[in-house]
């Protein structure tokens, strides 16, 4: 090959064509609007998730029988705290439901006897009802209640001081001197405003308004929605959160 002909490939191979200015400035201009966008995108995700997180949706983990069999052991529980109005963190403020907590909702709530904690139990009682039980039969103004959700292990009935507030909320022409309340049999009791009255469904184990009293409102947290899980948490056996899902309930509604 002649050394012209090496001269004509040679000045070929210079003049490969350059990125200019513009299109380089162009590009990185573009790569940080994305990671802007990105950034800006997952900022909003977040703020969004928060907000749900504290007036809309909350989550609940049941650790205890006192609601079996409606929930059990092991439940996950999608909780809607705007149904019946959101309390502002911190405070005992409200931010308004859109409906009021009705009876036999399941709650979700703060007691009174103890800071930094939650329970679910199910709304017996609103104002202005009249509540006794005679000899496990909840009466509500008058009338005896079907309760096909309720639990009774048979345990004998007890009796409990801490069951002595009810002598402040007896009905008319009863004689709170001689007032003694047991497990099973109490009241009748009147709900004053702003008060309601929990239970759990399995009677016979659970911990609630016939011992540590009436709830304010603004302690009500949210309405139980469905259980987005459940597994056998007390199960020996291992990984009982993969091997003992209890796939009938995952979804389900309690009643």
């Amino acid at each position: 090959m002649s050394p012209r002909g090496e001269g004509r490939k040679g000045r070929k191979r210079d003049r490969a064509p350059a990125s200019s200015g513009s299109e380089d400035q162009a590009a990185e201009d573009a790569r940080e609007s994305g990671w802007k966008e990105n950034v800006r995108s997952l900022a909003a995700a977040v703020v969004i998730f928060i907000l749900l997180r504290l007036f809309v949706l909350d989550t609940f983990y049941i650790t205890s029988g006192s609601m079996e069999e409606s929930l059990l052991v092991g439940d996950f529980l999608v909780v809607n705290d705007a149904a019946i109005g959101t309390r502002i963190p911190f405070t005992s403020l409200r931010v308004p439901g859109y409906s009021g907590p009705k009876r036999g909702d399941i709650l979700v709530f703060d007691p009174p006897h103890e800071e930094d904690m939650k329970l679910v139990k199910r709304l017996i009682g609103v104002p202005g009802d009249t509540l006794q039980m005679r000899d496990r039969v909840l009466y509500l103004n008058g009338q005896a209640q079907d309760e096909p959700y309720v639990k009774s292990t048979g345990l004998a009935d007890a009796s409990d001081p801490w069951m002595s507030w009810q002598a402040s909320h007896l009905a008319p022409g009863l004689d709170r001197a001689a007032y003694r309340p047991t497990r099973d049999n109490w009241g009748p009791i009147i709900i004053p405003e702003d008060r309601y009255f929990m239970l759990g469904d399995n009677r016979d184990n659970s911990l609630d308004s016939r011992y540590w009293g009436l709830l304010e409102k603004w302690r009500l947290e949210g309405r139980v929605s469905f259980i987005y899980f459940s597994y056998n948490s007390q199960s020996y056996r291992p990984f009982p959160f993969l091997r003992e899902i209890r796939w009938g309930r995952i979804f389900s509604r309690p009643r």
